[in-house]
């Protein structure tokens, strides 16, 4: 099979499309075919450098696919060969014709959802709840600021607030992102790249400032989020891309909390919680995964080059 491995830490162009051997599963294991891959920015990290770098080389990257269940191991009770699944985890990574995983590893991939949104579920959805529930603790009633809101994680944030009975304020960085992410269900979006466009929260909070905010670009936005943010509110941070200066005493008069999230931290407990979750989401028609983009596995570097460099609404999936 056919499947792109990194031989060594760097930019995109270190991954390459190899034939490597067939996969096949020992007890309590799946192999799955591949229909779609999730592109996720954690990937060009780990590929970089940046993250895991006692990784051993050479590794086939991914985390997010779906597909259908191809070869069974031993000892498995609740999956079937034929199977339509999603993964957002795996042993064998999922840039790849097929992928390896154990088998809570997958999570059945109900009808009515394609391939490519089932490749968009796992790490953005996973870290847009992980963020607002298992984290901030989230409310309904409550107001939620969602930075980077056109995003895949910010859209699924979007989703997950509003279902919950949130109220939902997004930014975003164009005319073509406001109108995606109010499609979505945010009641108000901002648009971020218009002077003091935060200015506004005070009017749409009525005075009380934003109870959860989730920060997708924590070095240019977070000495800003603790402005904004009501007494008791909370910033989690999801995503940062350097250093940032705060006033500690904005975080004190407000009694606001700054908390990090890292998907990596979710006890299997967290993880089961929050996939079924997602399955009700998905079979009820509240959560609905955005693809905008679908790129030969073959051309992983330029997908990784436009998950990082450019303005992407939703999700970038590699199809083998």
């Amino acid at each position: 099979m056919k499947a792109i491995r990194v031989h060594a830490f760097g930019p995109p162009e270190e991954m390459k499309l190899e034939e490597v051997p067939e996969l096949s599963p020992g007890p309590g294991q799946v192999v799955v075919s591949v229909k779609a891959v999730g592109v996720n920015p954690v990937d060009t990290y780990i590929r970089s450098g940046l993250y895991r770098p006692d990784l051993k080389l050479p590794y086939t990257p991914g985390q997010d696919a779906a597909g259908v269940i191809v070869k069974t191991g031993e000892g498995i009770k609740h999956r079937t060969v034929g199977q339509r699944v999603y993964n957002s985890s795996s042993l064998s990574g999922t840039y790849a014709e097929e992928v390896l995983c154990e088998e809570f590893q997958t999570r059945p991939l109900p009808d009515g959802v394609s391939f490519a949104q089932g490749a968009a579920i796992g790490v953005p959805y996973g870290a847009a709840y992980r963020a607002l529930f298992q984290r901030a603790k989230a409310r309904a009633g409550e107001t939620v600021l969602v930075h980077g809101a056109s995003g895949g994680v910010g859209l699924a944030a979007v989703q997950l607030a509003c279902s919950a009975g949130m109220r939902v304020i997004g930014t975003v960085g164009s005319e073509e992102g406001r109108a995606l992410v109010l499609a979505q269900g945010a009641h108000h979006v901002l648009n971020h790249r218009e002077e003091g466009y935060l200015d506004d929260l005070q009017d749409l909070t009525c005075g009380k400032g934003i109870d959860v905010v989730l920060e997708m670009l924590a070095n240019v936005n977070l000495d800003h989020d603790l402005n904004i943010v009501a007494t008791g509110g909370r910033v989690v941070v999801i995503g940062s891309r350097g250093r940032v200066e705060i006033d500690p005493r904005t975080a004190m008069g407000r009694e606001a909390s700054i908390l990090g999230m890292t998907l990596y931290n979710a006890s299997k407990a967290d993880l089961a919680s929050m996939h079924a979750a997602f399955a009700a989401g998905l079979e009820n028609g509240t959560l609905r995964p955005v693809v905008s983009r679908e790129l030969p596995l073959a051309e992983a570097a330029t997908a990784h080059h436009a998950v990082i460099e450019a303005s992407t609404f939703g999700k970038i999936v590699l199809v083998p």
